[in-house]
């Protein structure tokens, strides 16, 4: 593998996920959602998934000498081949079914495998060991004649055409047929097994392919961008609309760090970048989920004091807690369970939840258009925006130990206050646009008095501060600085002097809670791609573009971090504001379709 353990290709259904090696292992895989407990925790047991005792599934070719892999085009079905010494082959089909049936979405909680032999007489076992609390026992198995069910939560059940005794026992077995595995809920399986897989595989295809082409897609890095957007469709929790930040847990930021954190919730800004994004190719369904999830949120907070992160099922208690029975990726503990991030304040929320709303207001295509009364409903949001936009918080960065007036956090509740008033005036509520004005400007000249350093010539990360801090790009983003803006240039020379390495960009410098940082966050690489094309400096901008593209995974996608020296991967995968990031820079940088008439 190109980097080692977190090579991974995920496969979903906007319910159930999984992240599969190689080798056609399942690493990763928790029930009965995202956030529950992992039944395959390879990836974080501390040691290779040939070795790992349970949590793993694995079809072992014997004498096996190579694999490839790809995704069907289009879709996240993944298919591996693995080939043996002798030149025999055998090929793995992995997905999870997703197709419209009765006029309804069909997305069980299930994982279906359809292992064929290609070439040669090729040997296999396999390894289904799935585990419960943690990694720390293998789940009871209880058997029929065509099926095993596993004791783990929700209750699991292998229906299979393949003897079953050959699963239980582990034995090795030669491989004459195609054999079916479907995983999913405890009961009986209904029907001819092999003809209802191989229509959902049929129907689940052709759904992936019938919402790719819905897609305004760039010219240039059209299957890099696709493969991005249908993995971030992959992070959503479609029975609420939350959209997960990543689908693990615990993926240190860099080695033995201690930056190990919990990304299967629903962070309001990694979600806002998200619905950016794929709004940028006209995914117009995963804004529609995600608003309403937004209106539940807001609802249940008639204080108006909203929380950076909830669970996928709009909990507000994520408590976080250490798991000791994994010893974590490559042994790198501890494995984080929750995240403490929901009791922070971080002001910049507030924006985003405008943000993410405001195209309701105009985009004609929603099956619910917005109206005066979500309006109302949201000046709640802008209200407190307001009210605490030169208040002290964590920031985006979450800082556990400390909290200032970050300029991005009051950059953000100005872009709320910005576009309440024009949404306002698109509603012909013009008093309240007028009120919306005032305070906009009242924000902005908070920021261009406080957090301008007048003896550093640049804008500074906090107002009436001195620290950079790559969030000062968005400046650009949310339209409060033109590219032309000579305090917004200055700013950008100072940010790639100050967090600039070479092809990679920095957070920040400074030391936080955990030390200096150790690794490059690849979405501010992005951001900085984007105002370097947006000052005129577009050769520079599609040249790291390319760097950037070059560090993805085999299954095309990023993480959170890359080593500065390597690129490697670092922090959860696949991370929901890398891929947007990719997604972004693609649309901006790409050349139009006209140029291909």
């Amino acid at each position: 593998m190109k980097y080692g353990d977190l090579d991974l290709a995920p496969i979903g259904n906007c319910a159930a996920s999984a992240l599969i090696d190689a080798r056609a292992r399942f690493v990763w895989a928790c029930a009965p959602r995202v956030d529950g407990d992992p039944m395959f925790c390879a990836l974080l047991s501390g040691r290779d998934p040939a070795e790992a005792q349970h949590g793993v599934w694995a079809i072992d070719l014997i004498d096996e000498a190579s694999t490839t892999q790809h995704y069907e085009p289009n879709t996240p079905i993944l298919v591996t081949r693995l080939t043996d010494t002798y030149g025999s082959q055998v090929e793995i089909v992995d997905f999870c079914p997703r197709y419209r049936q009765n006029n309804r979405i069909y997305r069980p909680n299930a994982f279906i495998r359809i292992v064929r032999p290609v070439k040669g007489a090729p040997r296999i076992r396999m390894r289904l060991t799935p585990a419960f609390d943690w990694g720390t026992h293998a789940a009871e198995a209880t058997s029929g004649s065509n099926h095993i069910r596993f004791r783990v939560p929700g209750l699991m059940r292998l229906t299979t055409s393949a003897p079953v005794s050959h699963i239980l026992s582990e034995r090795v077995f030669r491989l004459e047929e195609e054999h079916i595995f479907f995983f999913g809920a405890d009961e009986p399986f209904e029907g001819d097994l092999r003809a209802r897989v191989r229509q959902m595989y049929e129907n689940t295809a052709l759904y992936w392919r019938r919402w790719v082409r819905m897609l305004a897609t760039p010219l240039e890095w059209q299957a890099d961008v696709i493969r991005a957007a249908i993995t971030l469709k992959l992070c959503v929790h479609e029975e609420t609309g939350a959209i997960v930040a990543a689908m693990t847990t615990s993926v240190p930021e860099a080695p033995d760090s201690g930056r190990n954190w919990d990304y299967r919730f629903c962070w309001l800004r990694d979600a806002y970048y998200t619905v950016q994004a794929l709004n940028r190719l006209g995914a117009a369904d995963i804004l529609e989920g995600y608003l309403g999830y937004l209106r539940n949120i807001v609802d249940a907070t008639p204080s108006g004091r909203i929380q950076p992160v909830y669970g996928v099922g709009y909990e507000p208690i994520l408590q976080e807690g250490i798991v000791t029975s994994l010893e974590g990726y490559r042994g790198m503990d501890p494995v984080r369970v929750g995240n403490q991030a929901h009791e922070h304040h971080q002001h910049d929320v507030y924006g985003q939840i405008v943000l993410s709303t405001v195209q309701a207001f105009y985009d004609t295509r929603l099956f619910r258009p917005a109206g005066v009364d979500d309006f109302r409903a949201l000046e709640s949001v802008g209200d407190r925006a307001f009210e605490v936009h030169d208040k002290p918080d964590a920031g985006l960065w979450e800082f556990r130990t400390r909290a200032s007036v970050h300029t991005y956090s009051t950059l953000m509740c100005w872009a709320a206050c910005d576009r309440l008033a024009n949404a306002a005036s698109h509603l012909g509520l013009t008093d309240r646009a007028t009120h919306w004005r005032e305070r906009a400007e009242r924000v902005r000249a908070a920021i261009e008095t406080r957090a301008w350093n007048e003896e550093l010539g640049r804008f500074a990360a906090e107002l009436d501060g001195k620290g950079m801090d790559a969030s000062l790009l968005q400046m650009l983003d949310t339209r409060f600085l033109q590219p032309t803006d000579t305090r917004f240039l200055t700013t950008l020379e100072a940010l790639e002097k100050d967090l600039r390495r070479g092809d990679h960009v920095l957070r920040y410098s400074e030391e936080d809670d955990f030390g200096r940082p150790e690794t490059a966050f690849n979405f501010c690489t992005f951001w900085l791609i984007e105002a370097l094309y947006l000052v005129g400096r577009r050769d520079e901008a599609r040249d790291l573009f390319g760097q950037m593209l070059a560090r993805r995974t085999r299954a095309g996608l990023l993480s959170e971090d890359c080593d500065l020296s390597t690129g490697a991967p670092w922090g959860n995968y696949p991370q929901t504001y890398s891929l947007a990031g990719l997604i972004n820079c693609a649309v901006l940088l790409s050349n139009p379709w006209s140029t291909v008439r």
